[in-house]
């Protein structure tokens, strides 16, 4: 009794637990201490590097930044020339990694859904073709496809002087491809093409809440409005429509032959090609296996009960099992984009200026390797958050809601 008693205080019936036993008060301490750690290793780091350039007799510092580049940049989306500063050539390759990753996830995304259906396919040589495109990609590492491309494929294209030959033979030719990249039309942007620019992107804006409006009203009705046609009219048509009305104010800046290259126009230089080709073409196989590994997690009972309704296989697959299958296929597919992204860096294989390209030539001449690497981990690991953020909103925007 006395023992009982010594264990209750205040009326209250729990035996005291000692803290050390206290599963929240432990969850509490191991964090600290795992934070702890993790700033003693950041300061450690800090701290020796600072003694290390101190020693050096080098300063450290992001003022470099505003001294003047010096040095060329091949391709850059933005105003250039090596009188403009290191903040700015960086801007130049920051860009152009943007462009390889955008138009990377969207050619790998379509290319490796194309593909994962493939190799469920029926027909025994679509099926066998796509198992053969994803078991050669996925085994030979990113860097070899790109020089592959680049040294296999782009740099056998014609030499410039066959496209002078070609260009007198065809003078109304405007398209040229040879081995110093692809040659067309620029667009000269008129004035009032703003207008035009903004009909596109309010006619995607209509499609988008025309089509949460037809949903909404299939469910309540059972009765679906026309989707497609009434969304190519809002984002093709609307455009068209003020691109007359307006007087049509684009115009075009052709590709000549010049005295040792082209002149005019703009070109898709070969180090882009290589690394966009490569790149997507190596993310795609590995998409290509989550999709069908999605489709394969879908119950087969869900296409039989669509044939059984009267669904062919075309629409079964693109009305009831992918949209099951996106719940599978998001997560991992997240894991690729972010691997396309930080594969691009080896960008500087082919001598495209990407950002880590261009901040390589900026460490050899300035010596500020600490502050060049920091700006590199900032900036992937800001994108990379970015695109993980984005993703887990579409997930949880595709995620099964319970009624």
């Amino acid at each position: 009794m006395a023992a009982t008693d010594a264990r209750t205080q205040g009326g209250d019936n729990r035996p005291k637990v000692s803290l050390l036993y206290n599963q929240a008060f432990r969850q509490i301490i191991y964090q600290a201490l795992t934070l702890l750690f993790v700033v003693g290793v950041i300061y450690f780091a800090w701290t020796n590097a600072a003694q290390n350039l101190a020693r050096a007799n080098m300063t450290s510092g992001f003022g470099f930044l505003n001294s003047r580049a010096g040095f060329d940049v091949a391709q850059s989306l933005i105003a250039y020339s090596s009188d403009l500063t290191y903040m700015r050539a960086l801007q130049v390759g920051l860009i152009n990694t943007l462009v390889i990753g955008f138009f990377g996830i969207i050619t790998a995304t379509i290319v490796g859904l194309l593909v994962g259906i493939g190799r469920l396919s029926r027909n025994w040589l679509i099926s066998r073709l796509s198992t053969v495109y994803v078991e050669i990609f996925r085994n030979i590492p990113p860097l070899l496809v790109i020089f592959f491309w680049y040294l296999g494929v782009l740099a056998l294209l014609p030499a410039i002087r066959t496209i002078f030959q070609h260009v007198e033979e065809n003078p109304d030719a405007v398209f040229f491809i040879s081995n110093r990249g692809i040659y067309m039309p620029a667009p000269i942007f008129g004035e009032g093409f703003v207008y035009v620019a903004a009909a596109f992107v309010a006619g995607i804006v209509g499609a988008v809440l025309y089509t949460i409006w037809a949903n909404r009203r299939q469910l309540a009705t059972g009765l679906r409005p026309p989707v497609l046609w009434v969304n190519l009219a809002l984002v093709v048509l609307l455009p068209v429509a003020a691109f007359l009305a307006l007087g049509a104010p684009l115009s075009f800046d052709y590709p000549v032959p010049g005295s040792f290259n082209m002149r005019g126009g703009m070109v898709i230089g070969p180090e882009f090609l290589a690394l966009y080709l490569a790149l997507s073409l190596y993310t795609a196989s590995f998409i290509a296996e989550i999709v069908r590994a999605g489709i394969r997690g879908v119950p087969s009972g869900q296409t039989e009960a669509a044939h059984a309704l009267g669904l062919r296989s075309g629409p079964t697959t693109r009305l009831v099992v992918l949209p099951q299958a996106l719940r599978i296929i998001i997560p991992p597919l997240t894991s690729q984009y972010l691997n396309l992204i930080k594969n691009s860096s080896l960008a500087v294989a082919v001598g495209y200026a990407d950002l880590v390209a261009v901040g390589g030539t900026i460490l050899n001449q300035s010596g500020k390797a600490v502050e060049i690497i920091a700006i590199w981990m900032a900036v992937y690991l800001t994108i990379s958050l970015l695109t993980s953020l984005f993703m887990n909103w579409f997930n949880a925007k595709m995620a099964l809601v319970e009624r």
